[in-house]
This record gives structure tokens, C-alpha cells and sequence, in this order.
């Protein structure tokens, strides 16, 4: 970093006011003539700020390896709770369990968002941030034992959604509203730790479920400990990096008259975030795009193993390549959306998106079909962080702890419908009903994303 330009002035002041004309005293100071930060390094990278990042990108990592793992652990789960004896019957425990789990966590995140503005008005950032990463300790330590009771292990995706929800949104809104920060490279650094978390977790969930207790039954269970340990530092880490934020707020009373208006109720902002366009419009695009991601890195598998018979222990890595795909799109893409413009680049991104599915539907090679949901990560990457530097330029400050909470559920219940609409179709037609699904939910997003108002302030 260059060394800021000064100018030094020096002026004459009177050293008394009564004696003006027969004394007076120098006195210097400095003008910073360089320019101003274009990046806001200088002024907002302290080691407080990098370490509250820090805490911020580590919370989305661990959410990612609890996310990424689920899908490799799902066969060795429905072989411990008993249902081996036919392929049928697996396969319908499968559904049920993937359903319900899906079921638990929504109710995780709609949960969050009831309670997210009331416990606002008592509880600051650090102290949210900390009750999110203590629920999720709770889920995994709940987990890490040999074999849970069925509806007790369901419950713990509950634990671990409302968990996510808490640090999700606040992490959001400290690195969103966080003066001197570059705001659209450091969400895409934040959500792409989300999925390292999911590139990693298969790789290092599938080798413990693996390997044979001695009576020949997987140990599924023990890989719990790894997030039970990364849980334990999220919480270690939260508390020191906003421990300056850390503090209750007193309740609200009534204000003799002249004196400064109290904050919105709870009520008040739910129902003002409720009557404010933006937040639907942009819900709605985050409920067709992760709707896109979870279907895509779901089905993927069962499709080039069903219709263009691929081999399942090879097919079984082409999701790293889509999560892999997504990771450096949000580390990588970021800056050109930023330059050029989010409205614009975002839709250009969908239709490169298009483009890949295209691909992967149209030509018969596996081959070419890994290599085009890669792609499709990649340029999927940076919709959810652009979307939600956007929506935080466009909301009212005062309802955005209320908004994103709002936006999330949304995205969850994308994430947890399609991919179901997607089974009851490919049970009747298929599983190459995915090609047009995936088609449609791309078309959907590019046509929201359209609707999304323009941002009337642009943030460095």
C-alpha cells in the first residue's frame, strides 16, 4: 500500500483573546491529499474487524459441513435404524428420512425468523451470534452418540437450522453494514467458506461411515465429532471476536413527552418487512436459485447413474465438481458483478447457467456432463451473496435483521419443495425429469431477478 500524500499548513492564532494584537501562536496540522480508498482497507481492516470476519466466514464454514455431509451419511443411517431387508423399503426410509430432515430444518429457519426481530430487541450482535453457534453444539452433541432415537436425531436439525439462521443473518449484517469494507468481496468470502464446508464434508464424512464397527455395522455416528469440534470453536471464536457487542439491551419503556421516540416494536417491523416490495421480490429469487442448487446437487447423481448409466462409486464425486464449481464462483466473481454492474451481470449469469444445463441435458457424455454442472456451480456462485448485498442497499436499515431472516426461509423452502417435486415426478416419469426442472427453475430466477428494483446508493 502506497504511503498517503500530506500537506502540511501552518497558520497564526491568538494566543489570548484579550491580547490578540500583541501575541500570537503557530499552530500546524496535516491534509491528506491522496486519494480515497477505493477498496476501504485502510480505514476498516483492524484487528477487530478481521477478526469479527473471521468469526463471520468460520460460522458459514461450519454451516457448510453440516449441510455438505448429510447426503453421504444417508445411506449408512437408513442401514442402522433397520430397514435392510429390501431395497423398496429402503428406499422409501430414504424418502421419509430425507423429507423429514428436510421438514426439521425449515421449521429451524422459520422459526428463526419469528424470533429473530423479538430477540433483537434484547440481545446485540455478539450475544446473537453466540446463542446461534450454542444451538448448533447442542445438534452435533446430540448426534455424536450411537445411533440416536430416531425423532430425537430429526429434532437436532431443528437445533442446527435455527443455529445457522441466528449467525447467518448476523454475519450477513455486520459484513453488509460494516463501514470501510469492500461489502461484495467480502460476502462472496464468506459464503464461499459455506461451501468449502460442503466440498469438504463428503470427503471426510464417507471414510468414517465406512469403516466397520467390530460387530460390522457403521460407525456413522462418530463423524458427528468433527462438527461437534468445529462447533465448539465457532462458539470459542464468537465469543472473543464480538465480545465488544456483547451485552443485553435494556427493554424499551414509555418516554415522558420530548424526549427521543422508542425503538419499532417486534410487531411493527414484522409487519413493515411484510409490506415492503423489494423483500418479496427477492425472496422469491432466492426461492427459485436454491431451489436450483439443492436440486441439481441432489438428484445429479441418481440421474447419470439411472439415464446415462454411470458408475455409482465414480458418479458419486460429481457433486464436489458442482460444489467445487460454486466455491470459486463466489471467490472469483464477485469483483466483475460488482464492476459491471449486479442487475446486469446476474442475469448474464443465468444465461451462461443455462447454457451449461443445456449441455448437460442435451449431450449424452458423462464426461461432458460433469464438466457442465462444474460450470453451472461456478456461475451459480455469486447469486446469493449479490442478492443479498442488493436486498441490504435496498431495505430500510431498521428492518434488515427482520428481512434476511425473512429471505432465508424463503430460499429453504425452494431448497426443501423442489427437490421433493422433483422425486414425486421421476417416481411417475423418470429421473430425467431433473433436465427440465433444473431448465425452469433457471428461467424462473433470470425473470425475478428482472423485477428486483435497482439500488438507489452503490456501495465501495
Amino acid at each position: 500500500m502506497s504511503k498517503a500524500a500530506t500537506t502540511t499548513y501552518t497558520v497564526e492564532l491568538p494566543s489570548d483573546a484579550e491580547n490578540a494584537s500583541r501575541s500570537t501562536a503557530r499552530a500546524s496540522f496535516q491534509v491528506d491529499d491522496s486519494p480515497p480508498s477505493e477498496d476501504g482497507q485502510a480505514q476498516g481492516l483492524t484487528k477487530s474487524v478481521l477478526l469479527k470476519l473471521a468469526s463471520a466466514a468460520f460460522s458459514f464454514f461450519v454451516s457448510g459441513v453440516n449441510d455438505g455431509s448429510i447426503g453421504a451419511l444417508i445411506p449408512h443411517i437408513i442401514r442402522d435404524y433397520g430397514v435392510t431387508t429390501a431395497i423398496v423399503s429402503a428406499l422409501y426410509t430414504g424418502i421419509v428420512l430425507t423429507q423429514t430432515r428436510y421438514a426439521a430444518s425449515f421449521v429451524g429457519w422459520l422459526s428463526a425468523a419469528l424470533s429473530n426481530t423479538h430477540l433483537n430487541h434484547r440481545l446485540d450482535l455478539g450475544a446473537m451470534m453466540v446463542l446461534g453457534a450454542a444451538f448448533q453444539v447442542v445438534a452435533h452433541a446430540l448426534r455424536a452418540w450411537p445411533t440416536p432415537p430416531f425423532g430425537l436425531f430429526i429434532t437436532t436439525f431443528w437445533f442446527a437450522s435455527i443455529g445457522q439462521a441466528f449467525q447467518d443473518t448476523q454475519a450477513n449484517t455486520y459484513v453488509a453494514t460494516e463501514k470501510g469494507l469492500t461489502v461484495h468481496r467480502w460476502l462472496g468470502f464468506i459464503h464461499a467458506m459455506y461451501m468449502a464446508g460442503c466440498l469438504v464434508a463428503p470427503f471426510a464424512a464417507s471414510p468414517i461411515a465406512s469403516s466397520p464397527s467390530g460387530d460390522g455395522s457403521s460407525q456413522w455416528y462418530l463423524f458427528y465429532t468433527v462438527p461437534l469440534g468445529l462447533g465448539v470453536a465457532n462458539l470459542a471464536l464468537a465469543m472473543v471476536a464480538f465480545r465488544d457487542t456483547f451485552r443485553l439491551r435494556p427493554r424499551v419503556r414509555a418516554l415522558d413527552p420530548g424526549t427521543v421516540a422508542p425503538e419499532k416494536s417486534a410487531s411493527a417491523l414484522i409487519k413493515e418487512t411484510l409490506t415492503t416490495r423489494s423483500v418479496w421480490v427477492i425472496s422469491l429469487f432466492f426461492f427459485f436459485h436454491l431451489g436450483v442448487c439443492v436440486t441439481a446437487g441432489g438428484w445429479v447423481v441418481e440421474y447419470l447413474v439411472d439415464v446415462r448409466d454411470g458408475d455409482l462409486r465414480q458418479m458419486g464425486y460429481v457433486p464436489a465438481g458442482f460444489s467445487g464449481g460454486c466455491l470459486l464462483g463466489r471467490l472469483l466473481l464477485p469483483d466483475p458483478t460488482h464492476k459491471f454492474g449486479e442487475r446486469r451481470m446476474i442475469f448474464i449469469y443465468c444465461l451462461f447457467c443455462l447454457a451449461f444445463q443445456l449441455v448437460f441435458w442435451l449431450v449424452p457424455n458423462i464426461i461432458a456432463a460433469s464438466v457442465a454442472i462444474s460450470f453451472l456451480g461456478f456461475f451459480l456462485g455469486p447469486f446469493f451473496a449479490t442478492a443479498l448485498g442488493v436486498g441490504t442497499r435496498l431495505f430500510p436499515p431498521d428492518i434488515r435483521s427482520t428481512a434476511l431472516p425473512f429471505l432465508f426461509v424463503f430460499a429453504q423452502l425452494g431448497g426443501s419443495l423442489f427437490p421433493i417435486v422433483t422425486g414425486i415426478l421421476g417416481a411417475h416419469v423418470g429421473v430425467s425429469v431433473l433436465q427440465p426442472v433444473l431448465a425452469g427453475l433457471i428461467s424462473a430466477s433470470a425473470i425475478v431477478w428482472l423485477f428486483v428494483p435497482q439500488p438507489q446508493t452503490k456501495r465501495e
